[in-house]
Parts: structure tokens; C-alpha cells; sequence
């Protein structure tokens, strides 16, 4: 197959792709690979393929691709190609919840400096990374490069990756309790899709409206989240994307329980855990076996409870999702309360407040916990966060926390 058949099947594929017709663009796209001696067309394939089957939630033949890609692009020796290739093969590594993997491709991504496409692909990698740093719990980091990435959107009005980047920070938001920003987020990302979003796929809709979902779910504005849920539930139907339904279940699940309807969040809870065991998304697996484990409680069934947790903790220790595992402390420390079981309860106190430590999650100014409940945040230009009310009330000069760490030891 020769350069000019494989750019028309290529087209030809990504027609089918787009009219949905996803395993007949498939089948056409493995004859490709299989048939063409053009590189570069190889290389696109290859590309298409990666992007197909991450929204298909197919993350292991994902990466499977991006390993083949990687290979391509070195026999094509061109850092282009190179660059593009280490993206891919970070992000199927961020799917599949290997964050350390993810965040080293970044790294390698972003030390490609000087080719072009290096240079558009920036904004990428910093929100792949960062959505790395946000799935191992560490918040400065990730913070820094979503707004590193934000950055890369503007300067290059990119309003696509503006809108994944906005997403990404409703996401951050939500996990340290500002369901203020967590809400504001995903509603500029939903005005994005409306004013700039004509050509794009429905997928960026979809996606703002789960986040806006989660959000209000929140803020107990529980009918507005069961609208946004049921929109984007209708679109990731409509294309097959398995992760998105996964998803909405859990928020539908959570929602129910939310309105304490335990009966009806539990087989949605149960849909979402298999679609999620099947896709190999384990962060969602752990916000999963959370919610079962809050139902139970619900119920007062503490040693079903207790079950639901042992599962979560072995994956969140997996992961070294730290803040599943200080939410995970928190609901022990409860249940063991109520039991009246003294020692094991001081043991989850003290493992919650090294969880608190390790991830620096206090203000610097009040020394209070931040995302221990609902609160407003303001982040310095540092990424260090505190809570809005000590900046106006004390303002500051500087990074107190910067501060601290600045200072040597042997001189504390």
C-alpha cells in the first residue's frame, strides 16, 4: 500500500470513526498497519488507533499501540515524531493509573525541546502530568502544571485544550473541598464547547457536564446534578465511551445516595465497578468501593463497611493515592467509634493526620485542615493554597509555606 492509499484509507477511517460506525474504522486501520510500507502513514495510524481505543476505554491495546508508535517514530528519526510518540505513551499510562510512568514520559516529553511540534504538544504534556501529580495526591505539583497548561492554551488560543485543562481543575477543586471553583471550572469549560465547540466532538460536552455534575452533587444541588449526569450519560451512550458511562454511573450512584436511596445507588455502584474493573481504571474503582462503603454505613452494616474498605485500601496503597487513603482513615475512625473499639481507632487517628502531613494539606496561616469540609480557596503564585478568608484577613508577604521549607534545619 503506497503513501497516497494509506492518507485515503486513513480519511476513510476517520469517517466511519466519526459517523460511529467505531469497528468498521477499526477493521480499516488494521489493514493499514498491516499492509502499508509508508512510515508516516504507519505513524498516523498508529495515532488513531491510540486515540480510539483510549475512548473506548480500551487502555492495555492503548498502550500496546503507543509502544508500536514509539518504535515507528524511531525508525522515522525525527524528534517530531518522537516527541508525539512519548505522549501517547503517557497518557496510556495515566489511564491505566501508572502515575510515576506518567509523569517520567512527561518528563522525557518535555526535555524534546526546539521541534515544533514540541512545542504545540507543551500543553499536553503538562495536563497529562499534572492529572498524574493529582492522582498520587500531590497537590502543589499538580496545580502548577494545570496552569502551566492553561498558559500553553492561551498563548496558543487553543480553546480544546483549554477546555480539558478546565475540567482537570474542577476535578482538583472538588478533591480539596472549593466545590466553589470545583462548580466554576466545568461550567467555563461547558461555555467553551457552546461558543467555540461546533466542530468539535461531543465528547467535550459530555465531559463538562459529568464534572458540573459531580460539583453540584456537592453543593447539594442534587436535581441540577442528576440534569448534567443524564446529559452526558446520553453521549457517552451514544459514542460507546465506556470510561464516560462508567463514570456517571458512580455520580448517579452517589446522587441516590446522597438523597439517602441507598437501595437504588447500590446497582449503580455495581455497573460502574464493572465497567471499571473491565477498563482497568482503578482510581475509579477505589470511589467506587467509597460509596458502597458510606451505603453500608447508611445501614449500619459496619463490618460490610469494613469489607469495602479493605479493597479500596489495597488498591489506593497501589496507586499511592494518599487521599483516598486519608478518606479511607477517616471512615475507620468512625465505624471503630461506633464499635467502641478504642485501639483501633487512636491507630486510624494518627494514620489520618500523617496522611494530613504528607500531603501538606493545611493552611499555612491557620494551621486548620483544608478539605475537611466545604471551603474557598486562593492559590499563590506558588501553587501553595490557603484558605480565602486568612489571605484577606492577614494577607501576606510571600509564601508562608514557601517560608518554612526554605529554612535549613540546623538553624530551626
Amino acid at each position: 500500500m503506497g503513501q497516497d492509499q494509506t492518507k485515503q484509507q486513513i480519511e476513510k477511517g476517520l469517517h466511519l470513526y466519526q459517523s460511529n460506525q467505531t469497528e468498521k474504522a477499526l477493521r480499516v486501520w488494521m489493514r493499514v498497519l498491516e499492509k502499508s510500507a509508508d512510515p508516516a502513514g504507519r505513524f498516523r495510524v498508529l495515532g488513531c488507533l491510540i486515540t480510539a481505543h483510549a475512548e473506548m476505554g480500551r487502555y492495555k491495546d492503548m498502550l500496546k499501540f503507543a509502544v508500536v508508535q514509539i518504535d515507528t517514530a524511531r525508525e522515522l528519526e525525527d524528534p517530531d515524531y518522537l516527541t508525539e510518540s512519548y505522549l501517547n505513551l503517557a497518557r496510556s499510562n495515566e489511564k491505566l493509573c501508572e502515575f510515576q510512568k506518567t509523569i517520567s514520559y512527561c518528563k522525557t516529553c518535555l526535555n524534546m525541546q526546539g521541534t515544533t511540534v514540541s512545542l504545540q504538544l507543551n500543553g499536553q504534556v503538562s495536563l497529562s502530568m499534572g492529572n498524574a501529580f493529582l492522582g498520587l495526591s500531590i497537590f502543589q505539583k499538580a496545580l502548577e502544571c494545570f496552569e502551566k497548561a492553561l498558559r500553553y492554551a492561551h498563548n496558543n488560543d487553543d480553546k480544546m485544550l483549554e477546555c480539558r485543562v478546565c475540567c482537570s481543575l474542577g476535578n482538583f477543586y472538588a478533591q480539596i473541598k472549593d466545590y466553589e471553583k470545583a462548580l466554576f471550572f466545568p461550567c467555563k469549560a461547558a461555555e467553551l464547547v457552546n461558543d467555540y465547540g461546533k466542530g468539535w466532538s461531543l465528547k467535550y460536552r459530555a465531559m463538562s457536564q459529568y464534572h458540573m455534575a459531580v460539583a453540584y452533587r456537592k453543593l447539594g444541588r442534587l436535581a441540577d446534578a442528576m440534569d448534567c449526569c443524564e446529559e452526558s450519560m446520553k453521549i457517552a451512550l451514544q459514542h460507546g465511551d465506556r470510561p464516560l458511562q462508567a463514570l456517571c454511573l458512580l455520580c448517579f450512584a452517589d446522587i441516590h445516595r446522597s438523597r439517602k436511596d441507598v437501595q437504588t445507588a447500590f446497582p449503580r455502584y455495581d455497573s460502574s465497578l464493572s465497567i471499571m474493573t473491565e477498563i482497568g481504571n482503578r482510581l475509579g474503582l477505589i470511589q467506587v468501593l467509597l460509596g458502597v462503603t458510606k451505603c453500608w454505613m447508611i445501614q449500619k452494616e459496619l463490618d460490610k463497611a469494613l469489607e469495602s474498605i479493605e479493597k479500596a485500601q489495597e488498591l489506593a496503597e497501589g496507586l499511592g493515592n494518599k487521599l483516598s487513603l486519608l478518606k479511607l482513615h477517616c471512615l475507620c475512625e468512625r465505624i471503630y467509634r461506633t464499635k467502641g473499639q478504642q485501639r483501633e481507632l487512636r491507630d486510624h487517628v494518627v494514620k489520618f493526620h500523617e496522611c494530613v502531613e504528607e500531603m501538606e494539606l493545611y493552611c499555612g496561616m491557620c494551621g486548620e485542615s483544608i478539605g475537611e469540609k466545604n471551603n474557598q480557596l486562593q492559590a499563590l503564585p506558588c501553587s501553595h493554597f490557603f484558605h480565602l478568608k486568612c489571605l484577606q484577613t492577614n494577607g501576606t508577604r510571600g509564601c508562608p509555606n514557601c517560608r518554612r521549607s526554605s529554612v535549613k534545619p540546623g538553624y530551626v
